[in-house]
């Protein structure tokens, strides 16, 4: 399984907006330069985001993206089941019918292990923690004095 650019792009979309929180809108164009996320596709997760009630679209001069969500309520795997869909590693996990060894096959329970590892991980998570872990991470890299 790989994070599709679509999922990438909205984890980055929403980690800025988390960490400005003490702005309540901020524009495409800035989200799009500091993130490194072409405009347009920025505004097609973005509506993903506004339709699973993440975030807002504000409209007109002053308008932009607005986090409705808490940071601390958001995990990754909230957002990339939001835009790429539930996860799945292999097809007999995601469509059972499609593999006839799956009663008996060793495989299918790795498979299995791996994906609840894989969620579980994502589901511990939070925007809150990254944007944690980014400040800390920014603080160490910066030079003394």
């Amino acid at each position: 399984m790989r994070l599709t650019r679509a999922g990438e792009y909205a984890i980055r979309c929403l980690l800025y907006l988390s960490m400005h929180r003490d702005r309540p809108v901020i524009g495409r164009k800035e989200i799009a330069e500091a993130m490194d996320i072409p405009a347009q596709f920025l505004g097609k997760v973005a509506q993903q985001l506004a339709r699973a009630g993440i975030i807002a679209i504000r409209q007109g001069a002053q308008g932009g993206y607005e986090l409705v969500a808490r940071p601390e309520d958001i995990t990754l795997l909230s957002v990339v089941e939001t835009i790429d869909g539930e996860i799945f590693l292999n097809d007999c996990i995601h469509r059972p019918g499609s593999c006839d060894r799956q009663g008996f096959c060793s495989v299918h329970l790795v498979w299995e292990r791996a994906r609840k590892q894989l969620r579980d991980t994502l589901a511990g998570t939070t925007l809150a923690r990254l944007v944690e872990e980014e400040s800390q991470g920014c603080a160490k890299r910066s030079p003394g004095p």
